[in-house]
């Protein structure tokens, strides 16, 4: 039974370190808005997926270029001696979760009050090398 796990632990720090992710907590922009730029580049090549988010001119592909890039140093820094062109990483996982929620109130007529929800999200993204999803 040692000896198996102790296989098993091995075998998840190798799978451990050809993945890297990173978050974008607290965003300014609503989910909804953020998962139409996520599902573009859900699953892509990391080179292609740059390209789509440079050219897309919504505000939400900015702040998820940033992250990408964020999310490369973060493999990079995992593996030094490791090429990002030989490992062919793409976008493994984005998920864009619904953060906080400011509340406000918009007078409305005849002494009424209308809320608004200012939405926050967090956003998710794990690289992974695709070499290791065909073995």
């Amino acid at each position: 039974m040692g000896v198996r796990k102790k296989q098993m632990a091995e075998r998840f720090k190798a799978e451990k370190k050809n993945i890297a992710f990173a978050k974008l907590n607290n965003c300014p922009t609503s989910p909804r808005k953020m998962r139409l730029v996520a599902d573009l580049v859900r699953g892509v090549q990391v080179e292609k997926a740059l390209a789509i988010l440079r050219f897309n001119p919504k505000e939400a592909s900015r702040r998820l270029e940033k992250l990408l890039l964020s999310a490369l140093a973060n493999w990079q820094a995992k593996n030094e001696e490791g090429d990002m062109e030989d490992a062919d990483l793409i976008i493994k996982e984005i998920r864009v979760d619904s953060g906080s929620m400011l509340k406000r109130l918009r007078p409305a007529p005849q002494g009424r009050a209308h809320r608004i929800r200012k939405r926050s999200n967090h956003v998710t993204l794990v690289l992974g090398s695709n070499n290791n999803i065909a073995s």
